[in-house]
């Protein structure tokens, strides 16, 4: 399959664009700005204490979680991509929504449910008592932090595996099985093989996605990066070593994220032959199998979170609970996340645009400083506006604007990846004309680029809309006094172990999430969901 070069407009990029470009990358440069000045102010000893007393092990522990559920969520997806893909498999595009929906669920409601059920004094536990089972083994820890972050991180590699079996010519597949070679050799001969970049760049999502994680490992008790920040933030209020810690994480966060972006670029460019959709593979005997394969994972990353929300919520209504503020929070977090939406993909389609239709050397070092906001966890984030907002934007602070700053920090470029996608997949040839017939940029880029990016910027917006509802530490350092969202309630509930009180407003929550995941994998196009 050969590497197609990607065609832009002949002209150059109107300069309109280059304003709201730098303004995107000036943002995204100010907790970099804070993490520097902040991790030196005291000299280098609060760096020679880290890196001798705490570095290192947590450096440890992230990573051995990373690589648990890097592997965990390779042999969930891969499966299930190939399956809803390419068999005959029945309803394949209601399981596809399914394989996609765990996204839609939070780590740390994810985490407390799995508490709640696999616990030691849980409900697992309840019904197995008559069986004799007194006490289930201990689930907080390495391997209860692996199954919540794996069940709730897995359809990040399932939909890449999905663009890409999707995607791919299928041209050596389609002779291999001509030649009577069954579909199982096949699979791992020729499919397999050709899925090697996919499969990396899925890898290094899942990695970075875990080590920036912080609800799933507080609630699971496993100590890593995040949680020990926020801790060092929160209980001895030492900023400057949570500044040098969260330094050392951003640092091994932007190894990964340029060997990611390495994957993405070998893989990226390509684009497929193939002229007529394959021939599903018959599963026959295998159809059950695969179908009870897919109902398990559907069972303990959906089902079981979905049925202990429900559960408390029973519960709950039985003795007589109330649910004080839902109203209120879910309003707040759905005008968050709509404002985010739309504030975020109106300052990312500048820089796509300057990227993937004109290119040059200054839009591509642009779009590469956008993309290093990848490697910073939420928490980082926060801690940097809080500073900035104290010391330089004091009308700002502890304001819905500064909480609408940091979603746009963290979140360009999950819009940029969108955005960019859908415009590389588009023939330039309407711009060419318009600029051949003596139209200029400006007004090419109005009547042209943007209506073409239009389905890329409603899919970028809904993954944005979909990131903000989820967000907790930034939501919790950042919300002004009274401002409750949906994730605050949330986490505020159960940290004070009122779990009914917290089952309302985190099925809420998921439903809310659900909307825009649901319309974007039911589309069929897993492109617009990869980022």
């Amino acid at each position: 399959m050969a590497a197609l070069p990607i065609r832009r407009p002949a002209s150059r990029a109107p300069l309109a664009l280059w304003p709201p470009g730098l303004a995107v990358v000036a943002a995204t440069l100010v907790p970099a700005w804070y993490l520097v000045r902040r991790s030196t102010e005291r000299g280098w000893a609060p760096w020679e204490e880290v890196l001798r007393d705490a570095a290192w092990p947590l450096l440890a522990r992230s990573l051995q979680l990373s690589l648990v559920v890097a592997v965990a969520c390779v042999l969930v997806a891969l499966p299930a991509a190939w399956l809803t893909t390419r068999t005959d498999l029945p309803f394949r595009r209601a399981w596809s929504v399914l394989m996609a929906a765990p996204l839609a669920i939070p780590s740390y409601v994810m985490g407390m449910t799995v508490v709640e059920f696999l616990g030691p004094k849980g409900v697992l536990q309840g019904w197995l008592e008559p069986l004799g089972v007194e006490r289930l083994p201990e689930i907080y820890g390495l391997w209860g932090a692996a199954y919540t972050l794996t069940a709730t991180s897995f359809p990040y590699v399932y939909l890449v595996l999905r663009g890409a079996l999707a995607t791919a010519s299928v041209a050596e597949e389609e002779a291999s099985r001509s030649l009577g070679v069954p579909p199982w050799p096949t699979f791992f001969r020729i499919v397999l093989p050709g899925l090697a970049p996919a499969i990396a760049a899925g890898l290094l999502l899942v990695v970075l996605y875990v080590l920036s994680d912080f609800g799933g490992v507080s609630t699971l008790n496993y100590n890593t990066f995040t949680r020990d920040i926020f801790l060092e933030y929160q209980s001895s209020f030492d900023r400057t070593r949570a500044a040098v810690l969260a330094c050392v994480l951003v640092a091994v966060a932007a190894v990964i994220l340029v060997a990611e972006m390495a994957v993405r670029r070998r893989a990226g460019g390509r684009a497929s032959r193939r002229t007529a959709p394959p021939r599903p593979v018959p599963l026959g005997r295998w159809r059950w199998p695969a179908i009870g394969f897919l109902a398990l994972v559907v069972l303990a990353s959906l089902a079981l979170p979905l049925g202990v929300l429900g559960y408390w919520l029973v519960r709950g209504l039985q003795v007589g609970a109330n649910f004080p503020g839902i109203g209120e929070a879910a309003r707040h977090s759905l005008t968050m996340g709509l404002a985010a939406a739309a504030l975020t993909v109106a300052l990312a389609l500048p820089l796509a645009i300057l990227a993937a239709r004109y290119g040059g050397a200054g839009a591509s070092l642009l779009e590469q400083v956008a993309y290093l906001t990848h490697a910073l966890p939420g928490l980082v984030v926060a801690l940097s506006l809080v500073f900035f907002g104290i010391r330089y934007a004091q009308a700002f602070y502890q304001t819905t604007w500064m909480l609408l700053f940091a979603y746009l920090v963290l979140f360009v470029p999950n819009a940029l990846s969108a955005l960019r996608a859908n415009l590389l997949r588009l023939p330039p040839r309407l711009e060419e004309a318009g600029t051949s017939l003596g139209r200029p940029p400006l007004r090419v880029l109005a009547t042209v680029t943007i209506p073409l990016a239009r389905p890329g910027m409603g899919a970028a917006a809904a993954l944005v809309f979909l990131t903000v509802l989820k967000e907790l530490p930034a939501t919790l350092l950042l919300s002004p006094p009274g401002f409750e969202t949906l994730p605050g309630l949330i986490w505020g509930r159960t940290s004070d172990a009122l779990y009914a009180g917290a089952a309302l407003p985190a099925l809420v929550l998921v439903g809310l999430a659900l909307i825009p995941l649901v319309v974007l994998a039911w589309r069929g196009d897993p492109a617009t969901l990869e980022s």
